[in-house]
């Protein structure tokens, strides 16, 4: 059973979700929460595995919220749930640490699919938002957070090579065969590369790795 922490400022949004999801018989709602303040609360005291996270809210805002989660709460998993498809909201979010975007006018099937996917520890986007996000050039604020060009320096070449791949789009599979390595050899290059870069999780990367294209292919 996957639990559920509903976090939404519109009440009925909560209600709607909470009928929806329940028919599913491996989701259990457990709770909801109006601000990310009330959800930083319920999640130390439900312990819910998966987040659906608003992101303009009164109080404490998604974003700040979803980061905080993941400092105190690693195990649980936040999956963005937003009316709005704006790039900054997009890429705030996946920095803070949420395993996926998603918009509230998906259909439930999908949803709930989603959801047990983030719980499984994959990535999920609502279709073509991580496409437009990766042709974005980054804002100042992106560029400030990037790391360093010399630790870029330091990476060792077959995990520059598994990083550009990434920011090409790769799964994990297609660069095992294009770099003739086990998959599971390329999973450990891809948590050497969260660790060295600061990074959260693979959309970061993928994301880091576009706005550093030229320098990979160098």
């Amino acid at each position: 059973m996957i639990r559920l922490l509903l976090v939404d400022d519109q009440s009925l949004i909560c209600q709607g979700l909470q009928a929806v999801l329940s028919q599913e018989p491996d989701l259990q709602v457990v709770g909801s929460a109006e601000n990310g303040q009330v959800a930083l609360d319920l999640v130390a005291t439900l312990q819910p595995d998966v987040v659906l996270m608003d992101i303009r809210m009164p109080v404490m805002t998604g974003i700040e919220a979803t980061r905080l989660i993941g400092e105190q709460f690693p195990s649980t998993k936040v999956l963005v749930l937003s009316t709005f498809d704006d790039d900054r909201d997009i890429a705030q979010s996946m920095r803070a640490g949420a395993k996926g975007y998603l918009l509230k006018d998906m259909p439930a099937p999908e949803l709930a699919e989603a959801i047990r996917l983030v719980h499984r520890g994959y990535s999920q986007m609502a279709p073509g938002l991580m496409e437009r996000l990766l042709t974005k050039v980054p804002d100042s604020d992106d560029v400030e957070e990037q790391p360093a060009p010399e630790e870029l320096a330091q990476l060792p070449p077959r995990e520059r090579d598994v990083l550009r791949l990434i920011g090409q789009g790769a799964t994990n599979r297609e660069i095992a065969t294009q770099l003739h390595l086990a998959e599971g050899t390329v999973k450990t290059y891809v948590t050497h590369l969260l660790n060295r870069l600061s990074l959260k999780n693979r959309s970061q990367l993928a994301i880091y790795a576009t706005s550093i294209a030229s320098s990979l292919n160098n």
